[in-house]
């Protein structure tokens, strides 16, 4: 779960957490680009098994025809109960209409990582 790629011990780290705050009866769809294999994850190797129950995953319309047919079919979020029309790319166009902000939030110089391994 720590290779390259996507981190996903970060999903189930938020995922936990956002279930610390809500009421033990509450559901959520959850739309994540990986969400075919972070629930299989969960399942095989029992991480949020108490949360299991209370999740629908899907996977954002773009990022479904990335995946074979059957994710396409099992995860599309207009195939999964309680996601209506949404696509799931809601964030998405919120960063691409924000992305002028980005470059002037950028730090310019040095990587302070790379300066030290360089030194050593």
């Amino acid at each position: 779960m720590t290779s390259a790629g996507e981190r996903q011990h970060y999903a189930l780290a938020l995922i936990k957490s956002l279930f610390g705050h809500l009421p033990d009866n509450f559901h959520i769809g959850l739309l994540y680009d990986i969400g075919c294999q972070l629930e299989q994850n969960c399942r095989k190797w029992g991480f949020l098994k108490s949360f299991l129950p209370c999740i629908s995953f899907a996977i954002s319309v773009f990022h479904a025809f990335g995946h074979q047919w059957a994710c396409q079919l099992i995860y599309h979020p207009q195939k999964c109960e309680g996601f209506g029309l949404s696509d799931g790319e809601g964030c998405e166009h919120f960063w691409s209409s924000i992305k002028g902000l980005i470059p002037s939030l950028c730090v310019s110089g040095v990587c302070v990582q790379y300066a030290t391994s360089v030194s050593s």
